[in-house]
């Protein structure tokens, strides 16, 4: 059996970072610092009705009430590398590893947040849809909430919300992600479906919306929690024989060149105004038009904004992590036997 064991290489003695190790830290901070930036303004624009960067800039006829606001708008976008450069500046004693596995821990949370609010939210909606068919809400809840909550607007305000909430918050205090769980929830979940239309003769359109809706979060959660991983599996017939600095060579363009523009495609082109193809059924709260089925069509297009913005993170730890190999800063293993 071999054992091995990991010493950091010190990039440098000194207290203060040089020139370019701060400039490619920032960098990968820029990323991150921006797409969180263009996700607040996507908000900003579109549920507070704010002018946007480009109206103020005069890219784009200016609409909206709060054209004075667009200049904070503009600023954000102005400020992400200089915050970047800050942060990064507080965290000159941390290695390219240590500020790697930080930024990880980022698309870590961010993972667990949309598990818990995949399962938190498809459990109760799918138990209020359940509870709505068989006529269980007016006389628990009464005649008023009982139509309210046939609204897709009350419901994604005042059930899917608050759920999502304590979702971040759970994500927060809890460790692990529980992809195996939901795995065995979907499962499970079909199984019920088999179960009491072939026993019971009994399906509704909710049960089957709660399977898709597991299964498309499954998915596309699980990708960017497998790059977290490093799960992927590497089809290749050179790259494991490279040397260490090819490697990372290879990743970093691999990153820049296919990794980050395809997530800033999803995010830009499903953001870019009011018709785009993820912020019309979030922002009109869609839902599937299959009778008493869940209210959750409108959260499965996020789950495109999600996978897009876990996976820029974990791009930006890749970047910090291979231009730790590239700036000297390895990891040296010896082999025992």
């Amino acid at each position: 059996m071999q054992h091995s064991s990991s010493l950091l290489t010190p990039l440098s003695s000194s207290n203060r970072l040089p020139k370019p190790d701060l400039l490619l830290r920032s960098l990968a901070f820029t990323v991150v610092y921006a797409t969180v930036i263009f996700l607040l303004n996507n908000f900003l624009n579109f549920w507070a009705l704010w002018p946007g960067a480009l109206n103020t800039l005069g890219a784009l006829p200016s609409a909206g009430p709060y054209a004075g606001f667009g200049w904070l708008q503009v600023l954000s976008y102005v400020s992400a590398p200089m915050l970047a450069l800050l942060h990064v500046s507080k965290l000159q004693s941390e290695s390219y590893q240590d500020l790697s596995s930080r930024v990880s821990n980022w698309a870590a949370t961010t993972i667990k947040a949309a598990f818990w609010m995949v399962l938190l939210v498809g459990m109760v909606d799918m138990l209020v849809s359940f509870m709505r068919i068989e006529s269980l809400l007016a006389p628990i809840f009464g005649d008023n909430i009982t139509s309210q909550l046939g609204k897709p607007q009350f419901r994604g305000a005042y059930v899917h919300l608050p759920l999502m909430l304590l979702s971040c918050f759970i994500a927060i205090r809890s460790k692990g992600l529980g992809f195996i769980w939901l795995a065995l929830l979907v499962v499970v979940a079909e199984f019920l479906i088999v179960i009491t239309r072939f026993v019971f003769s009994y399906e509704q359109a909710f049960m089957g919306d709660l399977v898709r809706f597991w299964y498309a979060a499954l998915f596309l959660f699980a990708s960017a929690n497998t790059l977290l991983l490093e799960g992927h599996i590497r089809v290749d017939v050179a790259y494991t024989h490279f040397k260490a600095r090819t490697q990372s060579w290879v990743n970093i363009f691999g990153v820049c060149l296919l990794g980050l523009p395809l997530c800033f495609t999803i995010l830009t082109l499903g953001m870019w105004d009011r018709t785009s193809s993820i912020n019309s059924p979030l922002l009109s709260v869609e839902v599937s038009q299959s009778g008493y089925g869940m209210y959750v069509k409108y959260l499965m297009v996020g789950f495109l904004a999600i996978f897009a913005v876990s996976m820029v993170i974990q791009f930006s730890s890749y970047l910090l992590k291979h231009f730790g190999v590239l700036r000297g800063e390895t990891a040296t293993t010896t082999a025992n036997p």
